[in-house]
């Protein structure tokens, strides 16, 4: 076993061109070959843990530090996995994005994220950049995107995952639910309450939003009780205080609203302190319900009535789908369903 002394008096001295240890430099602090120390600090099982100890207690004392610009080009593509989503302001993408990291971490990935701000154009741009630094694996939001970025994502040649949606394509792996029966489930419950004019507010207006409008529609035309005059779409982002406007804008209306179906949480959360701030009596007078089941909606007065959307769930089994696709594993299932959970509480 090498001792402290034997271990200092045979460090080799960094490269005076650059300063940088190198992969080689741990090779011969280790005693091993540079490929055993690749396959050691990459995880792989077939080196001896022996081995694996020896070159990590290497690599710590020479303060060695891994170049991806070079394992990409020894490997043609990186430890990393570009991850695109709309925003990080929304819970909804950071509770999926921390079960990514974790993950893909574990197996010696890291995540390169990339927030397109529900714009497709600047997906697609970011999509080019991402693409330069030769990522081994790709996640996307959703399934609507420009037909330049689909012919990206398919000439890439890097395994995708696309998220939070489930897609019928061959050859497309997807990890999601369906928005539009989650939302119809919501709708059904409010009709199982007596209720009938239900206005569905909105805003941002994604994809999924868009296809949680149409569970709600398909719900209220088998009911008979559809009006499209009850839909109240706005384009700008998603707020607190932009749900107390909507809620009092509906409350005016001369045919009364008898419940409302918020396309996010913080919409509702919204309503609701307005309703509290105005005396509107919520269900009695009107019913309030939201999406996602975002941190604090079962703390709100009344307790909001929501559907809690996996997205810890849909993360970590896009990454471990990923993972397969990477190694160049077989797919048994290549969309799949995380499922949603109704959750009824006294707003309703």
């Amino acid at each position: 076993m090498t001792t402290d002394a034997t271990f200092t008096s045979s460090t080799p001295s960094r490269p005076r061109a650059t300063g940088r240890v190198t992969l080689a430099d741990v090779a011969r602090l280790a005693e091993v070959s540079p490929i055993t120390v690749s396959r050691a600090l990459r995880g792989e099982r077939a080196v001896h843990p022996d081995l694996v100890a020896r070159v990590k207690s290497a690599a710590q004392r020479l303060g060695y530090v891994p170049d991806p610009a070079a394992r990409a080009l020894a490997s043609r593509h990186s430890a990393h996995v570009a991850v695109l989503i709309p925003m990080l302001s929304n819970a909804l993408f950071v509770d999926l994005l921390e079960e990514v990291q974790r993950t893909l971490r574990a197996a010696g990935y890291q995540s390169l994220i990339g927030v397109t701000h529900y714009d497709i154009g600047e997906e697609e741009q970011l999509l080019r950049e991402q693409l330069q630094h030769r990522p081994a694996g790709l996640m996307v939001t959703g399934l609507d995107r420009s037909e330049a970025t689909r012919a990206l994502i398919a000439q890439s040649g890097v395994p995708c995952v696309h998220l939070m949606e489930l897609s019928e394509v061959p050859g497309v792996y997807s990890v999601g639910f369906s928005q539009a029966d989650a939302a119809a489930a919501l709708t059904r419950h409010l009709l199982s309450r007596g209720r009938r004019r239900i206005a569905f507010a909105a805003a941002q207006l994604d994809p999924r939003t868009m296809q949680r409008r149409e569970g709600w529609r398909r719900e209220l035309k088998l009911a008979g009780a559809y009006d499209a005059t009850l839909e109240w779409l706005n384009p700008a982002p998603s707020s607190l205080a932009l749900g107390g406007q909507m809620l009092e804008q509906i409350l005016e209306l001369k045919r009364p609203v008898d419940a409302i179906f918020f396309c996010n949480d913080d919409l509702a959360q919204g309503a609701l302190l307005a309703a509290l701030r105005l005396g509107v009596a919520v269900p009695e007078r009107i019913a309030i319900a939201g999406f996602n089941d975002l941190t604090g909606s079962d703390q709100m007065l009344p307790a909001l009535t929501t559907v809690r959307t996996p997205r810890g769930e849909v993360g970590a089994a896009a990454a471990r789908m990923l993972l397969a696709l990477m190694r160049g594993e077989s797919v048994a299932q290549p969309a799949i369903d995380a499922g949603y959970q109704l959750m009824v509480r006294q707003s309703t």
